[in-house]
């Protein structure tokens, strides 16, 4: 089954791993979303069984919605959707057990929607719903998370993804999903308070999918040579790392120790400064002697435990 952009099981194919550390995969395409190709949304099985219809290959396992209220009816209506029709839905993916949405209706949820459940699509939706959990939308959370998008079917869901995207774009609108995307990272049950280092690897390049920054790569690769054993990344470097792509260039040039910087670029810094050098030595026929390898930056201990260390929410 596909990946969720949600409790990530395996770090090369999506997302990361919730309990292991293993190195994030670096096949991500740098616009668009993996070059997912767009299909048109089909009819969902909640719109035939809605319209009172139903074909021989929709076998649908639900219970009855929750009788709706006429305050709540009245005001779909003035808002123009069908609250029935999203109550449909929900119950279409919810799990049999729990009141939500969870893995396995997810993924039904993604495919009915024609995108992968690791693409920055479903991210922007996660963050459009407020879900506060990987891989689960509560009922309250999907219902207005409908609401908030004006959309009470699978194809309403769809014909919005143009409007969302172009939304995440906005100066605001983006600083509010970055912060967002690192609360979605945390495995709350866990009470993490720091993401996996495999985990923000894999999220730092789901954000910004749209609009990478030219550091971001290089930021990346550091994070995954990992010369100074990090485990977790904090709140307050993943929040500082967006300041430091819009005001340090690509050169590193402005970049200066003596600023409030989270240590861990201090470190980067030094890493790619002596990266840089060593290949312009390589470029003028003074390439590195043959043993000889790159000597690793001072070790940046607060963002490698303790309380930055890895267990995040």
């Amino acid at each position: 089954m596909g990946q969720c952009v949600t409790k990530c099981k395996n770090p090369t194919s999506s997302l990361g791993s919730k309990s292991g550390d293993k190195e994030a995969g670096k096949s991500h395409s740098k616009k668009g979303g993996g070059g997912h190709k767009e299909e048109a949304c089909p009819k969902s099985p909640v719109d035939l069984v809605y319209n009172g219809t139903k074909t021989p290959e929709v076998s649908v396992e639900t219970t009855t919605a929750p009788p709706l209220q006429l305050g709540e009816k009245e005001d779909l209506e003035r808002d123009g959707l069908s609250l029935r029709g999203i109550e449909d839905m929900f119950q279409l993916y919810k799990d049999k057990q729990e009141d939500a949405i969870l893995e396995e209706g997810m993924e039904r949820f993604c495919e009915d929607l024609r995108v992968d459940p690791a693409e920055f699509k479903v991210l922007v939706l996660a963050w459009k719903f407020q879900a506060a959990t990987m891989c689960k939308f509560t009922r309250k959370e999907f219902v207005d998370g409908c609401r908030a998008i004006q959309a009470d079917s699978i194809d309403g869901i769809c014909s919005r993804f143009p409007v969302l995207l172009e939304e995440a774009r906005g100066e605001e609108s983006f600083k509010d999903l970055y912060r967002f995307t690192f609360q979605f990272g945390l495995d709350v049950e866990e009470g993490q308070r720091s993401l996996q280092r495999a985990i923000a690897v894999a999220l730092w390049r789901l954000v910004f999918t749209q609009d990478m920054p030219p550091v971001l790569e290089r930021w990346l690769d550091f994070l995954t040579e990992n010369p100074c054993g990090v485990r977790g990344i904090s709140r307050d470097t993943w929040n500082m790392f967006l300041n430091f792509t819009q005001s340090i260039g690509p050169d590193l040039s402005n970049y200066s120790e003596d600023e409030a910087w989270p240590s861990l670029f201090d470190s980067f810094v030094e890493w790619e400064m002596e990266r840089r050098r060593r290949e312009q030595e390589q470029s003028r026929g003074g390439g590195l002697d043959e043993g000889e390898s790159l000597p690793p930056p001072v070790t940046d201990s607060s963002e490698g435990g303790g309380a930055h260390g890895w267990t995040a929410h």
